[in-house]
């Protein structure tokens, strides 16, 4: 274990001696470009708050008004037959909208049934298997301007049920 934790104690530094050892080879202004970086970086940013701000509040649209409650209603006999536990179906609604909603929920989850419960696992799972498409879209889409995404959102949301799907199956089989 000794040697994992020096590895992950060096991991960092090493990665900058890499990239400053790289960029003296390739005679490359390290700081420079880090700096141009930066720079695009921050105004990609700027560009992408209006869309972080419209998709903040229809996630909160979404959630006050009740449609939450209303699509995991319309799912829960499914879910209920699939023998998928209906604690865990909010975060399975919410993971596809907001990172940190879906953060959010996994960590009511796991206070309230405990990260070596059923939930809690599935939870830590789910988490990490499945995706924010609807994030995803609007941010780095609208950043970048495209307009047409019906495909990406089809494939993303398939992506994500498969995912919450797998997840379900291997916690069973693993934990359950």
């Amino acid at each position: 274990m000794s040697i994992f934790n020096t590895l992950s104690q060096w991991t960092v530094p090493m990665l900058f001696a890499v990239i400053l050892i790289a960029g003296a080879v390739r005679k490359v202004k390290v700081y420079d470009a880090f700096v141009a970086g930066a720079e695009e970086g921050f105004t990609i940013a700027v560009k992408l708050i209006p869309y972080l701000v419209a998709m903040l509040v229809a996630i909160g649209i979404f959630r006050e008004t009740g449609a939450m409650d209303m699509v995991m209603n319309a799912i829960s006999p499914l879910t209920n037959f699939l023998g998928i536990p209906g604690e865990i179906l909010p975060l399975a609604v919410m993971r596809p909208l907001s990172g940190s909603g879906a953060l959010g929920v996994a960590t009511e989850l796991i206070q309230t049934h405990g990260p070596d419960s059923f939930v809690g696992r599935l939870a830590s799972i789910m988490q990490g298997t499945t995706d924010t498409t609807f994030f995803v879209l609007t941010i780095y889409f609208g950043a970048v301007g495209v307009r047409q995404y019906r495909y990406s959102l089809f494939t993303g949301l398939l992506a994500d049920v498969t995912s919450f799907l797998a997840s379900v199956y291997f916690c069973r089989l693993f934990f359950g």
